[in-house]
């Protein structure tokens, strides 16, 4: 008899476990659709890494039907044990860009094939890995202190610079997703964190922080901890990742379903050209830019891998720049008062 309660008891258990995974991934998928593509990726440094056990997740364009696209700041954000964030991306098709939202799983799923840089090259994560409970970080492509994160190594990581902020259509990132990829968005997933939503939620509240404002060049492109907007946390952008195009529509025109009339229906316009950025920017913006972005889907990663090592290394290596569950992504209208952007704060150089 007791040993009939035990199994009926582990049985509702693996009942509830199954329930919550299909839950959470059945959050996680496409999200709002939009007439025009995001503007390119900023160009900015990641601020170091808080302590052990925090994950980077790379900053993103989100929409908000009133003000367009505006970003969301990369940022660190204490991860749940052996799970990765897979970064959500927008992606073009039937007539428009839609927004597949990001989630932590066992392992890294399809982002679209965008560079949003510090481990994320397009494919998969080199950032660190799981070893056991413990989280290590491959000091080669993230900014981690030895003073405060033992678990480090390093991995040669080859870099190729792309800001292209989305994936298919007219210059759009020509990538697909891989039958391991698509094995892995099967598995079961957790969906963004609440500091994740939050953190999306404040950086709406900006004015400063929306493409039509900045050009494709955020005033806090990166904070140290999720939530954190405070002059001491914020990482400045160093550069718009390509030239700004105005949008050809307003936003509640571009908005999928929306009844405002326009004239372009629904073909690829908007923010589509993408042109790197001016050479004519500061030669160290553009070595640290070039030196620290990952390759894109179509460059393999190419890796010589060290033990792992508590060795002291040079504290400091800039590197270059995602995405959410789909209520918070589209945020509400920011106040009509603008906001002044915390000053940035200097960051590690090479």
């Amino acid at each position: 008899m007791k040993m009939n309660r035990t199994v009926v008891r582990w049985a509702l258990l693996m009942l509830v476990v199954l329930s919550l995974g299909a839950a959470s991934f059945g959050q996680i998928g496409v999200g709002i659709s939009v007439r025009i593509g995001p503007p390119a990726l900023p160009v900015y440094a990641q601020p170091i890494c808080p302590g052990p056990g925090y994950f980077w997740t790379p900053g993103y364009w989100a929409w908000n039907d009133d003000g367009g696209y505006y970003w969301v700041p990369g940022t660190w954000v204490i991860a749940p044990v052996g799970m990765l964030w897979t970064p959500g991306y927008w992606g073009w098709g039937g007539g428009f860009y839609a927004w597949h939202a990001g989630y932590w799983g066992p392992h890294i799923g399809f982002y679209g094939g965008i560079n949003y840089g510090f481990g994320y090259g397009g494919v998969g994560f080199v950032g660190g890995e799981w070893r056991g409970g413990a989280f290590y970080y491959n000091r080669s492509v993230t900014n981690v202190s030895v003073t405060n994160v033992t678990n480090v190594y390093n991995r040669t990581v080859v870099v190729n610079e792309n800001h292209v902020a989305f994936n298919g259509g007219e210059g759009g990132i020509q990538a697909r997703a891989t039958a391991q990829e698509e094995a892995y968005a099967h598995e079961p997933h957790q969906a963004a964190l609440a500091a994740q939503t939050e953190h999306e939620h404040l950086a709406s509240q900006n004015r400063q922080n929306f493409a039509s404002e900045n050009h494709g060049r955020p005033a806090i492109a990166a904070t140290a901890r999720a939530g954190d907007f405070s002059a001491h946390s914020v990482v400045a952008a160093r550069n718009a990742g390509g030239e700004y195009h105005a949008p050809a529509m307003s936003p509640r025109e571009a908005r999928a379903g929306s009844s405002a009339p326009t004239s372009h229906g629904g073909s690829n316009q908007g923010f589509r050209p993408f042109t790197p950025p001016s050479k004519s920017g500061s030669s160290a913006a553009q070595h640290t830019n070039s030196s620290f972005q990952n390759q894109n889907r179509n460059n393999e990663t190419r890796a010589n891998e060290s033990r792992p090592s508590n060795e002291s290394h040079s504290n400091s290596r800039p590197a270059q720049s995602a995405p959410r569950e789909n209520s918070s992504h589209h945020s509400s209208p920011p106040p009509k008062a603008q906001h002044s952007a915390p000053a940035p704060k200097e960051d590690r150089r090479k």
